[in-house]
């Protein structure tokens, strides 16, 4: 049965490796062969291995030297390591697994015993596999609105101060958007939250659809309202972007219980200008700006787009 695991041997006895390299194929692994510590570390930097076998004494790097350099590298994966020595006594086999070794085999190997390590090891690498994407997953929660599925108020408040202050510093474009459902406690009142929650989320998808794939984001700001932020974009092009964004609102309908809900949204902009010194300029300043010109929208009879620059 064919293996998930690549398995890298590190022997520099031709006759050891091409013995183990025979046997492991058998067993369905997919078997690389390095003659030193070096060469696998050179392998291992443009690979995908998870287990590493490797033999103690080796020229050029033996194999504690190759644990403790694998254990200083990121590969962005587990690699577990057994080592194989003739080795035996107990500070010998502490020297090992202190360098980083997960386990270790004296010589000669048996066949059956290596399998079962590396029955471990599959199981070890698994796990660990396991709970990074599980803390990915609680990572991506924290900084998830759990309604609408884009960016919360939390990675809002510390990821736009991130970008305003680069902007700042290197003299570069940056706009923000604030909009808002117009009249959406109407859409509560008449067909209940849940289907306000459903427009919500059509909402809050349609805009995320129509921003600049990896350059644009938005979070939501909070209750209708959310915030869209707009790297290396002046006032002109955050208008015209905002008005795209207006329209295609104004577009969307919502089907919901039997509904079919359409609203529109009113759009704040403000944007960073250098004519003058910006150092006493703030995050919340253009937060405040765009805010003004939102309410100028709703003013002026909503659904409507008003800019600033600051």
């Amino acid at each position: 049965m064919k293996k998930d695991f690549e398995v890298m041997l590190v022997e520099d006895s031709r006759t050891q490796a091409l013995k183990l390299q025979i046997m492991l194929d058998r067993y369905g692994y997919h078997v690389t062969v390095a003659q030193n510590g070096l060469e696998a570390m050179n392998m291992l930097l443009n690979s995908q291995t998870s287990i590493v076998i490797s033999d103690w004494i080796m020229p050029e790097m033996d194999g504690s030297e190759l644990c403790r350099a694998i254990r200083k590298h990121d590969f962005g994966n587990y690699v577990y390591i057994i080592l194989l020595t003739a080795k035996d006594s107990k500070n010998d086999i502490i020297e090992g697994l202190e360098a980083g070794a997960d386990d270790y085999l004296t010589k000669p190997v048996d066949d059956a015993e290596l399998i079962a390590r590396l029955t471990t090891a599959e199981r070890v690498i698994r796990l660990e596999s396991s709970l990074k994407r599980r803390n990915k997953e609680i990572a991506l929660l924290s900084i998830t609105d759990p309604l609408t599925k884009i960016f919360n108020r939390g990675y809002l408040n510390d990821n736009l101060p991130k970008a305003f202050k680069r902007a700042v510093r290197y003299h570069q474009k940056l706009s923000i958007i604030i909009c808002d459902i117009d009249y959406f406690k109407r859409v509560n009142d008449k067909y209940g939250h849940q289907t306000g929650d459903m427009v919500l989320i059509s909402f809050a998808k349609k805009l995320n659809d129509a921003l600049r794939k990896d350059i644009d984001w938005m979070a939501r700001y909070g209750g209708e309202e959310f915030l869209i932020v707009l790297p290396e974009t002046d006032l002109n092009g955050a208008t015209i972007a905002a008005e795209r964004f207006r329209s295609k609102i104004s577009q969307l309908i919502t089907h919901a219980e039997g509904n079919d809900i359409q609203v529109t949204a009113s759009f704040g902009i403000a944007t960073i200008t250098y004519e003058d010194d910006k150092s006493h300029i703030t995050t919340d300043d253009l937060i405040k700006a765009a805010d003004r010109c939102l309410y100028q929208a709703k003013d002026r009879g909503r659904n409507k787009c008003i800019g600033t620059s600051i």
